[in-house]
This record gives C-alpha cells, structure tokens and sequence, in this order.
C-alpha cells in the first residue's frame, strides 16, 4: 500500500510539475525574483538603520555620562575643600559608577559600529549583486521574447504549431470531403449513364439495363419480321396486278355497255308513249 501511495504521489507531482512549467513564464518569474531581493535589501537598510539608531542613542547616553562625571568630579572636589570628606567620597563613588556605566556603553558603541559596518558592506555587495541581475534579468527576457517570437513564426512558417496544425488538420478534412463528394459524383454519373438505376419518378415496373437491351433486341426483330413479310406481300401483289387491273377494266365496260343500252331502251319507250 506504501508502494502504491508512493508511486500515486510521484505520478501526481509530475502532473503538476508539467502543468507548472507550461503556466510558468520566465519574464514573470525574474521580475519576481528581482523583487524579492529588492525588498531583501529594503530589509538590510532597514537593519543598518535601526543599528545607527541604536548606536546614536547611546553615544547621546555616553555624552549625557561624560558631562555627569565631571559634575560629580567638580562636586567631589567643592566637599573635600569645605571639609565634607563624607560627601565628597558619595560623589567620587558616583562618579566612579558613571564611569563603569560609560565604558560598557563605550563597548556597546563599539559593537554597534561593528555590526553597522558588517551591514554596510553587506548591503553593498547585495546592492552589486541586485544590479548585476537586474541587468542579466533584462537580457534573459529580452533572449526568451526573441526567441519565443521566432518559434511562433518558424511555427507559423513550417505549420508545426498548434493552431497551424489544427488549421492544418481543418483544410485536410475539407480536401478529403471534397474529393469523396467528387468521386460519389462521378460514380453515380458513371452508373447513370450505364442504366444502372432505375428511376422511381416513372409508372409501371422499373427496368434495368439488361431489360432495356433485350426489349429493344425484341422490338427490332418485330419490326424486322413484320417488314420481310409486308415486302413479300408487296412482291406478290406486284405480279398479279396487270390481270386483275384487266379483268376489273372489262367488268365495268361490260357492265358500262349494258347500262348504256338499258338506259337507250328506256328512252325509246319513252318516246313511243
């Protein structure tokens, strides 16, 4: 289970690894870095200000001191000359305590000029360094906009990025569409043409091409036949011609000469009444 959590946990900082470094940009990244060191040398002038201010209040103490002592001493000396040792020695004892007091804050001073110069020159260097990077900081961002501009454009150029691949893949699919349609557009012109579909706008039964060939093999033999027989038809009406044109040409004159001599007989008797 331990291994489990383990690898789980591995798996998931990489995760997230990855999608920081796609967020991270390295402009932001420096400029926030140069502030912070910014504010740490904020904090070290901070510092040596609040060590001078240290050290100024107890030099104002050691000159205070200094002017005690020698009022004490002028005190110790007015007693002894009146007679007053006991007074005098409280002031010489005084004085005494003013001077133990002005050399621990001698030695405090001394410390704090110490530590004073340790942060000046502290700040100093830090001050260097911050200047130095902030000059290295330009220079990495002015190289990582160049060369960001110039991976967008050999992107751009060549059609590797991710929006050119996209608009890639796009006009792609748009080829292969168009070229499917043109070829479904000729393979049904293609089968038209051939008879291969019926049209179901016409009545009756659909027929195909194989249906249409042999009715027109059908059709034409018919016609074939039936014109073979109509010029073997007219072929023997040609040769019996000249005798039936006779024998209907002597029926109507003998008919036409009996009519004749009915009608003269009609006439005659007509007269004779």
């Amino acid at each position: 289970m331990a291994g489990l959590t383990g690898r789980m946990s591995t798996v998931v900082k990489a995760k997230v690894s990855k999608l920081l470094d796609r967020a991270e940009d390295p402009a932001d990244t420096l400029d926030y870095s140069y502030q912070k060191q910014v504010e740490q040398l904020q904090n070290v002038k901070k510092g040596i200000a609040d060590v001078v201010t240290a050290k100024k209040r107890l030099q104002m103490q050691e000159k205070s001191l200094q002017q005690q002592l020698v009022k004490l001493d002028t005190q110790a000396r007015q007693a002894l000359s009146a007679g007053s040792e006991d007074l005098a020695r409280q002031a010489l004892e005084r004085k005494n305590g003013a001077q133990n007091e002005l050399q621990s804050l001698d030695q405090q001073v001394s410390e704090l000029e110490d530590q004073q110069e340790k942060l000046t020159d502290s700040e100093q260097k830090l001050r260097a360094k911050i200047e130095a990077f902030r000059t290295k900081k330009e220079v990495i961002k002015a190289q990582y906009s160049a060369a960001e501009a110039q991976v967008r454009i050999s992107e751009a150029a060549t059609g590797v990025g991710e929006q050119m691949a996209d608009v890639g893949l796009a006009m792609q699919r748009a080829v292969d569409k168009t070229e499917n349609m043109r070829a479904r557009a000729d393979a049904v012109s293609e089968l038209e043409s051939a008879g291969t579909f019926e049209d179901i706008t016409q009545l009756g039964p659909g027929e195909d091409d194989i249906d249409r060939q042999l009715k027109e093999l059908s059709s034409g033999s018919a016609v074939d036949e039936e014109l073979a027989k109509m010029k073997g038809e007219l072929g023997k009406g040609g040769a019996e011609a000249p005798e039936g044109q006779l024998g209907a040409g002597t029926g109507a004159g003998g008919e036409s000469g009996s009519g004749s001599d009915s009608d003269g007989q009609g006439q005659s008797a007509g007269q004779a009444a």
